[in-house]
C-alpha cells in the first residue's frame, strides 16, 4: 500500500459565521420593527430600530475581531 499525499481540501463557508449571523439577525429584526413602526406611525420605535441597525453592525464587527468571524488565510 502506498502512502499518497493529498492536497488539503478548501471548503468555502460563504461567510457563515457566528459574527455574520448575529449581524444579519439583528439588522433583519431592526428592518422588520422599523417597517412596523412606520405602518403604526410610532416614531420612537422607528428610531429605536435605526439604532438597532447600528448595534447589529457594531456587534458583527466586534465578534469578528474577537475571532468569531471568517478566518483569514
Amino acid at each position: 500500500m502506498s502512502q499518497q499525499q493529498t492536497a488539503p481540501v478548501h471548503h468555502e463557508d460563504h461567510g457563515s459565521t457566528p459574527a455574520a449571523w448575529t449581524a444579519v439577525v439583528l439588522i433583519s429584526l431592526a428592518f422588520v420593527l422599523g417597517t412596523l413602526a412606520i405602518i403604526l406611525g410610532n416614531w420612537p420605535m422607528f428610531w429605536g430600530s435605526v439604532a438597532l441597525v447600528v448595534v447589529g453592525a457594531i456587534a458583527g464587527k466586534v465578534l469578528a475581531m474577537m475571532g468569531f468571524g471568517k478566518k483569514r488565510d
